[in-house]
């Protein structure tokens, strides 16, 4: 099969690779329908975040289960299915309790998530508790990427927004306008918020991020962007803020426009990032997120999609084939693209 392999930062390139088989019997094959390029996946693009070379790359993908090992129940040959980027069991008590990007099982396996996954076949580990099958089969090829986009950016944002304990009436804000902050603001929309300011200075993300819900546009950036989300909020600041980038300079931004007694729901990965405990203690604002149990919020995710409620994908504005996908990387790194996928 075809697959995209880190050679080193900066080079990644489509090679021959060989077929994914099953190795435990929790195992199943997906033959990939759309698969993506991932804002976190350029940390390693970049070098900033090491990578082993020769590595099969992508963690996002949704397709149509091919095998199935001897102990999976829940999904079988024929189901199209979202493949959430963390495997999970379902069933240990962390999973049970929501909490399903620290499974136990998955832990003691060793597995995180999902690899491999830009590529024309996938190996999924604990296929019962990670699967989320789509209801009626195949869909049509527009909501490809809309399905997508719940694999993870859309369940990221999502959980940052839970995190951040947004309410219906709230005045939110959200940092970063890649792909997880655009489903943040998304995800604000869908839980009730009544403005939804919006911290971006590129006009094709504004644009999306206005289609999703954004009242307020703020195109500035530290300092800057502090003082004009003050303004826009009598100086008090937003009752909920969600942090999608996971820089020290995103990080300071959301403490900044956070309220006293507001919580800052953070989903960027973070690099040298280090919180503001003192004004965290002085001002009663709170710190929550982390990594996205996304197979928790998958099955309503995948519900809305359907239903025509929301449309996630959009922020996949780049469509490529597979041989063409390693262009994706270059293309999101340099903020010419959104988020780049393809249909293998």
């Amino acid at each position: 099969m075809r697959a995209l392999r880190f050679n080193a930062p900066f080079d990644v390139t489509v090679v021959d690779s060989p077929m994914p088989v099953i190795v435990d019997a929790r195992d199943a094959i997906v033959r990939v329908a759309a698969t993506c390029v991932c804002g976190s996946d350029l940390w390693y693009f970049r070098g900033d975040n090491p990578r082993d070379a020769g590595s099969v790359i992508g963690h996002e993908c949704i397709g149509e289960v091919v095998d199935v090992g001897t102990d999976v129940h829940n999904v079988r040959v024929g189901d199209f299915v979202v493949v959430p980027f963390l495997a999970s069991c379902g069933e240990c008590r962390l999973c049970r309790d929501g909490q399903l990007q620290s499974c136990i099982v998955a832990a003691e396996a060793g597995i995180f998530s999902t690899q491999g996954a830009q590529a024309e076949y996938v190996r999924t580990p604990l296929a019962d508790g990670s699967l989320v099958v789509v209801p009626g089969g195949r869909p049509t090829d527009d909501l490809l990427p809309h399905l997508l986009a719940i694999s993870d950016v859309m369940a990221t944002g999502y959980h940052s927004a839970v995190a951040a304990g947004v309410q219906s009436g709230h005045t939110v804000a959200v940092v970063g306008d890649g792909a997880v902050g655009l489903s943040g603001v998304l995800a604000a929309r869908m839980m009730g918020a009544e403005r939804i300011i919006a911290l971006s200075r590129h006009a094709d993300r504004q644009a999306i991020a206005t289609s999703f819900g954004a009242t307020d546009i703020v195109a500035a950036r530290g300092e800057e962007a502090v003082a004009e989300v003050l303004a826009l909020t009598q100086g008090i600041g937003a009752d909920a803020v969600l942090e999608c980038v996971g820089t020290e300079e995103s990080m300071t931004t959301a403490f900044g426009i956070a309220r006293p007694g507001a919580t800052v729901g953070f989903v960027g990965l973070p690099h040298d990032v280090v919180a503001p405990i003192g004004r965290m203690f002085r001002h009663n604002i709170a710190l929550a997120g982390g990594v996205a149990p996304s197979r928790f919020y998958t099955p309503a995710l995948i519900e809305a999609v359907l239903a025509g409620e929301i449309t996630p994908g959009d922020v996949c504005d780049r469509r490529m084939t597979l041989e063409e996908l390693p262009t994706g990387y270059v293309e999101m790194n340099e903020r010419r693209a959104i988020k780049a996928w393809a249909t293998p």
